[in-house]
């Protein structure tokens, strides 16, 4: 399995509730796996749609496709059927992926609510 690819048994859990598909109303759709594994990689690498490698095709295409399917609750039904799968470890979340601002730690800096400073009285 390639770095953030989908391996046959997380492909097998969501490829029949994808639209496309053999059977389904519509066009065929041919590239399902690899516009998932875009969407993964995109989201996983945390980096804008523009800097998607080559590899998965026209941005732009893979970001408009993201979009249909997202009002259509395409990723809705998927994450469902990914839930129910408790082995799964594309449900596990660390530090590598849920990042905190500095300041959320308790690091110094940052404005300090709650101090007053106390001007001394000039006689």
């Amino acid at each position: 399995m390639r770095r953030y690819g989908l391996s046959e048994r997380q492909w097998g859990a969501i490829s029949g509730l994808l639209p496309g598909r053999a059977g389904h109303v519509g066009a065929k759709a041919r590239d399902n796996r690899l516009f998932v594994e875009a969407v993964l990689w995109k989201y996983r690498a945390g980096v804008p749609w523009r800097d998607l490698p080559e590899r998965f095709g026209d941005w732009k295409n893979i970001h408009r496709r993201f979009s249909r399917w997202a009002q259509s609750g395409v990723w809705d039904r998927i994450f469902e059927a990914l839930t129910r799968d408790r082995d799964n470890e594309y449900l596990m979340i660390d530090s590598t992926i849920v990042r905190a601002h500095q300041h959320a730690a308790g690091a110094k800096g940052g404005p300090r609510i709650g101090k007053l400073s106390v001007v001394p009285e000039v006689d």
